[in-house]
């Protein structure tokens, strides 16, 4: 995995306000990173290793752990698809910067403890719908910025083995470990709803790029449902017109998440 750069890191003195794109270049490992990982109780690192799911044995775990959970997903938010693993080895007093992802999360705590800060994945006062939007159309995560007040506003688990928490698909997030070594592996999806909303926050930041500004006040009705139809054809077509010219595309429809998509 480290070979194929797929093993992100950061030393400790990352806060909850770094930007986390940029986490590994403003607080690089300069350690071999397999030597933080031996060694993670003084290597002062954040790891993560990506996309386990490639590994045999893991995709097998991320199977049994989603597929355990499958039934109850299915008949609230069906679809589910792009299965995901990822592993986090810490070091003691360390954070996971502020930031949102696309993919529910479940994340399950295996050694160590943390505290878990999960916001509503809705909430403006946390991240705008600009902010949100520039992700899902960039995947650019600059228009989240961290205040300390956002704490109150904040569900916290604080999680030792054998716990975890919930993260919604686009819910912000900010995780910080204890006073000793921690473990911890996610396992993540998407599902039609995830990718219906996505599709239509991508589409109006697409349309704000080129000026066009649709109020928020018009979100959730036939206007977003208008969005997303066109948006959809208009992605089928271009999926066909790369496939006749042999390009390879991802789709999150896929049974698993491509291990280049970080």
């Amino acid at each position: 995995m480290e070979a194929k750069g797929r093993i992100r890191a950061h030393k400790n003195d990352a806060q909850a306000g770094t930007p986390f794109n940029a986490a590994s270049d403003l607080h690089p490992v300069n350690a071999p990173l397999m030597d933080s990982l031996e060694h993670i109780e003084a290597a002062g690192a954040w790891m993560s290793l990506l996309n386990v799911q490639t590994d045999d044995v893991y995709r097998g775990l991320v199977d049994e752990v989603l597929g355990s959970i499958s039934p109850q997903i299915e008949a609230k938010d069906p679809g589910m698809s792009y299965r995901g693993g990822w592993i986090f080895v810490t070091s003691p007093r360390t954070v996971t910067p502020f930031h949102i992802d696309k993919e529910h999360n479940f994340i399950l705590q295996i050694k160590g403890r943390k505290k878990i800060y999960v916001w509503e994945p809705d909430d403006v006062r946390v991240v705008s719908d600009a902010a949100r939007r520039r992700f899902h159309s960039r995947h650019n995560r600059d228009l989240i910025a961290w205040r300390e007040e956002f704490r109150a506003l904040a569900h916290c688990f604080d999680v030792g083995p054998g716990e975890g928490a919930y993260m919604p698909s686009t819910s912000p997030h900010l995780v910080e470990v204890g006073d000793e070594p921690s473990i911890t592996m996610s396992f993540t999806y998407y599902t039609n709803s995830t990718r219906r909303r996505g599709l239509v926050h991508k589409t109006r930041g697409r349309l704000a790029e080129h000026g066009l500004n649709l109020p928020e006040s018009w979100s959730n009705g036939r206007l977003d449902e208008a969005l997303y139809w066109g948006a959809s054809t208009a992605q089928s077509a271009t999926r066909l017109l790369y496939r006749a010219t042999g390009r390879k595309i991802g789709q999150e429809t896929a049974p698993y998440a491509r291990a280049d998509n970080m």
